[in-house]
């Protein structure tokens, strides 16, 4: 027979928003004893708006309109609620793991609001959750690289449209939108190192990109990830979509620091075989969020071309988890006219941090797959 704790603590890890509807059916005295904490309510509340802008650049706000139930997100951190009536509490799961009684969010004319206290307590945690992660495995920097630059473009194409030539330059394309992950990244994790391999019209070489990404001093709990943004080109006009790349699983390299092991040269080769397969893992899933964010923003604009896998210089010498991201195709009008426009570029980018950021939540939440030394 499975206990009431037992229960409590699977539906917590891996049903979520299910316990919390069984908070509300039940009323959280039977499957969450110890967890009631019920704070001063206050008479005033903030727009979605004002509530993100309060937790910090880099905040997200996910609802399901169906369960009236939401997630404020911070970093790695989330905050699930089921929304209730003005002056109404109840629970709210913090990371799956702790669950506070607070006010709860509610609607007012259609518009969700949220109580002082409840954004108060949901900041008041986020804070101290991120003070704990200092002391866990953690991403603790981003590498960003926009394909070619000065005197490379990388692909380009003239594409004639109603009597105008317009030119799609892949260095112009990856610059953007690398920036404005930059930027974003930035905004969102001060506690990490953001870098980003060109800044303006340049083009560092390839060594010197992988470089500047293996050279990042790390902590012993410490990772760092490294994303590579280029645009493609075909010879088939007709070839368009994104695509994302991770190093072909059977390519052997070395990725191990061997003057750290001087005294186990016998085990050298186990290790770097162990964390050759360590990096692939984590790189096909840092893969497959990029992938899965960027068709969520472009939706039916452009068409997925999947998961790929290639020995590209950057993915197989960044000795880190590492992808190449492939926006659009410069040799297709539709493709081209799309990333020819700022707006979608900005999409790009924003699904290109997401993806980033969900890698970074599953890794720290896991207490990380390894350690790269």
């Amino acid at each position: 027979m499975i206990s009431l704790k037992e229960t409590r603590n699977y539906l917590i890890k891996h049903r979520p928003l299910r316990a919390l509807r069984l908070c509300v059916m039940f009323s959280c005295f039977l499957l969450f004893p110890a967890y009631a904490e019920t704070p001063a309510q206050s008479a005033k509340s903030f727009t979605m708006e004002e509530a993100l802008s309060a937790l910090g650049a880099g905040s997200e706000f996910r609802w399901d309109p169906f369960f009236s139930s939401g997630a404020l997100i911070s970093g790695a951190h989330e905050a699930a609620f089921i929304s209730g009536r003005e002056g109404e509490t109840g629970m709210v799961l913090f990371d799956h793991r702790d669950i506070l009684t607070l006010p709860l969010p509610f609607l007012e004319q259609g518009v969700l609001k949220f109580p002082e206290t409840f954004l108060q307590q949901v900041k008041s945690t986020f804070s101290r959750y991120k003070e704990e992660d200092r002391d866990r495995f953690r991403i603790a920097a981003i590498i960003i690289d926009p394909g070619h630059g000065g005197n490379d473009p990388g692909a380009s194409w003239d594409h004639k449209i109603q009597g105008k030539t317009f030119k799609s330059v892949e260095k112009d394309i990856t610059l953007k939108v690398s920036r404005m992950l930059y930027s974003t990244l930035v905004a969102a994790y001060p506690d990490k190192r953001i870098l980003i391999t060109r800044e303006g019209d340049t083009n560092p070489t390839k060594d010197a990109r992988v470089s500047m990404a293996n050279s990042v001093p790390l902590g012993v709990n410490e990772a760092a990830i490294y994303i590579s943004v280029h645009a493609n080109s075909s010879l088939t006009a007709s070839a368009r979509g994104y695509e994302v790349w991770y190093l072909t699983p059977s390519y052997r390299r070395e990725v191990i620091d061997q003057d750290k092991y001087s005294d186990s040269r016998e085990v050298l080769p186990i290790l770097n075989s162990m964390l050759e397969e360590e990096l692939t893992t984590e790189s096909i899933l840092l893969a497959n969020y990029i992938l899965k964010r960027m068709g969520e923003a472009v939706g039916k604009q452009s068409p997925s071309r999947g998961l790929k896998a290639e020995e590209w210089f950057v993915v197989r010498n960044a000795r880190m988890p590492a992808v190449l991201v492939e926006l659009g195709f410069v040799s297709n009008e539709t493709d081209a006219l799309l990333m020819g426009n700022d707006v979608y570029l900005k999409n790009l980018s924003d699904a290109l941090y997401k993806g980033i950021n969900d890698f970074v939540v599953f890794f720290e939440r896991a207490g990380g797959l390894t350690a790269y030394q």
